[in-house]
């Protein structure tokens, strides 16, 4: 028993050490992973799902929209006089805190036109578009290091008013699905030493600066960028049509104090891009609507270090490993379920209530990645003792019933020994010493295995368990190690197959080598002791106990072709389809007092012998 408990212990310490390094394993490739933000398109979409939830747009930022019907009464965008910009001023009139054209304005038109536009946006609050082209150079610093630059500025192109009004570029970051998420609030030509400003973040400028208030400054990441917090999807700001304002059908009060954007908005205008909180495309004026209210409302998220967070990832991803590799699946399923709902949540509310952005995505890829490889471990676990207590069992037990309990998933038993109430038979050939003095050495091995196969197949056939072969006797047990209906019927309708079989072979023998060979049987039941029993280089299923003994004694006193059961096994089954006959008290090795036993004469309406 110490052996065995060793071995038991030194199996789960090499199990556990299995577990520790898989677990570490799966912790470093975590870490590496977020680290190195390998699955960031994966990460994109988790964050346009959890962190872009329309939060209500602000009423005070609108937009004149250059519609299909603005198109229609003033005829192809590219074609327009700079007077009609003109008039959009004149209809506003002094109402707007600050007027922003997100229309690029930089090549001359009518000088007429240009003259008269011009003349309007001095001194007015009006910002106007500049775009930025850029290039992807390599830069080496004053330390010699080399680093590809994408956003090194090649040529700025500013409106054609020039300084005489504020502009801002109308630039956009589009990560690489082609989505944006982020803006570069401000970008730095360190060729021309110059800080360019953004459209929209210097509307906010003048908006503050109209209403004398001190303008935050846009939180940014390492790189710059600032992650834009949508809160409205597309259409959601009130818009007026430009042509509706020019016909003056808008009253322009409603414009008091308020941002307004004048841009596209008409799909053949090409200034549409895809957006996290929408499946539409939302238009660039509607994109700017949307930055200028994260600065009205402080809304700045930023992502958390990422080496911090990466290394919080691994330091979860460790434990869990190894609970899960510890857990029942049934158990296991709900923890994973609840640490999943628990990682939404808590990353929703970093987001909403401190502006935080963590790569939620990596934790639940993770943590599932955790689960089912500790789900496969477990599998393949329980699969290799299940094989191994299959194929070990496969030589006791009928291959039917094994199949059966495989199938059932019932095949835990209880090493090492319990107490079960079984049925026990023995049978061995009578007078086997002087027949095999009497014969070649393989004469007797040939007998003895058709013996031997004659009582295992009988033993099978009924569900029993071939406990052993002891020379040349057998003995099997039924209700053990797995629970058997109506066990005692079943040992006795085994006597009678091998009672039955045993003419044919008796004739077969006397045949082929002028002997004949007959058999004893004796059937007992009641509880004994059964399991592994041995040591750690050599175990055996078996039965002990004096129901054992008493079999095996029964056996013994049985003459050639007789079966025989104690009282205690025709008491179970005297009310069924057996008849007996009853031979008397024999007196037992060992015991004081004598057995009463029955020669069983008929079981199922057929007859022994």
């Amino acid at each position: 028993m110490q052996n065995k408990e060793k071995s038991t212990k030194e199996k789960q310490k090499k199990k556990n050490w299995y577990i520790l390094a898989g677990a570490l394993f799966m912790g470093i490739l975590a870490f590496l992973f977020c680290y190195n933000d390998i699955l960031y398109s994966v990460d994109s979409l988790y964050r346009d799902k959890v962190y872009q939830k329309s939060r209500g747009v602000n009423q005070s930022i609108k937009i004149i929209s250059i519609d299909q019907k603005t198109l229609n009464n003033y005829g192809l965008f590219g074609t327009w006089d700079r007077s009609i910009y003109a008039d959009v001023l004149d209809a506003l009139g002094d109402y707007p805190a600050v007027v922003g054209f997100d229309v690029l304005l930089t090549t001359d038109m009518s000088e007429e036109g240009d003259e008269v536009f011009l003349n309007k946006v001095k001194g007015s609050n009006t910002v106007l578009a500049s775009y930025i082209d850029f290039d992807t150079v390599l830069r080496i610093d004053e330390n010699e290091n080399r680093k590809i630059d994408t956003f090194y500025v090649r040529n700025v192109e500013i409106p054609y008013t020039g300084d005489n009004c504020d502009y801002g570029y109308v630039n956009v970051a589009a990560d690489s699905d082609g989505v944006v998420r982020r803006v570069l609030p401000y970008i730095y030509n360190s060729a021309a030493d110059e800080t360019y400003t953004s459209f929209s973040y210097k509307i906010f400028e003048n908006y503050c600066k109209a209403n004398n208030i001190v303008p935050v400054e846009p939180a940014v990441d390492s790189s710059g960028t600032q992650w834009i917090y949508f809160a409205g999807k597309p259409f959601d700001y009130e818009t007026i049509s430009l042509n509706d304002l020019l016909e003056g059908n808008i009253d322009p009060r409603v414009f008091s104090n308020c941002i307004v954007l004048v841009g596209a908005y008409e799909n053949g205008l090409q200034d549409q891009f895809a957006v996290p909180n929408s499946s539409n495309q939302m238009f660039g004026v509607e994109i700017n609507a949307n930055i200028i209210q994260s600065y009205l409302d402080g809304a700045f998220p930023l992502p958390l270090n990422r080496l911090f967070i990466s290394l919080i990832l691994a330091m979860l991803v460790i434990p869990l490993f190894i609970v899960f590799s510890h857990m029942r699946l049934s158990v296991g399923s709900g923890v994973f379920v609840a640490i999943e709902a628990i990682t939404v949540f808590v990353s929703s509310k970093l987001f909403t209530d401190a502006n935080i952005i963590i790569p939620g995505s990596y934790f639940l890829i993770f943590f599932l990645i955790v689960y089912f490889i500790a789900l496969i471990g477990n599998y393949l676990n329980q699969w290799i003792t299940k094989k191994r207590m299959t194929d070990a069992f496969r030589k006791y037990v009928a291959p039917q019933v094994v199949d059966g309990l495989m199938k059932s998933g019932q095949y835990q038993i209880t090493l090492g020994g319990e107490n079960r109430d079984i049925a026990v038979l023995f049978v061995d050939i009578r007078g086997f010493t002087p027949l095999s003095e009497s014969l070649r050495p393989d004469q007797v091995v040939e007998i003895l295995n058709e013996y031997l196969n004659l009582t295992t197949s009988s033993i099978f056939k009924n569900s029993g368990t071939l406990d052993k072969f002891i020379g040349d006797a057998t003995m099997a047990v039924f209700n053990a190690p797995f629970d058997l209906d109506d066990y005692e019927m079943r040992a006795l309708r085994t006597a009678k197959d091998i009672v039955a079989g045993a003419r044919a072979l008796e004739e077969s023998c006397e045949k082929r080598f002028g002997k004949k060979v007959t058999f004893g049987v004796g059937v007992n039941c009641g509880e004994a002791v059964v399991g592994n029993i041995g040591c750690e280089t050599r175990m055996d299923y078996t039965a002990i106990g004096d129901t054992v003994n008493t079999a095996a004694r029964l056996e013994a006193n049985a003459k050639a072709g007789q079966v025989l059961i104690s009282q205690t096994i025709y008491d179970r089954v005297k009310d069924r389809d057996v008849t007996v006959n009853p031979i008397g008290e024999i007196p037992l090795k060992g015991k004081s007092k004598g057995l009463f036993v029955y020669e069983l004469t008929s079981i199922d309406g057929e007859k022994i012998m």
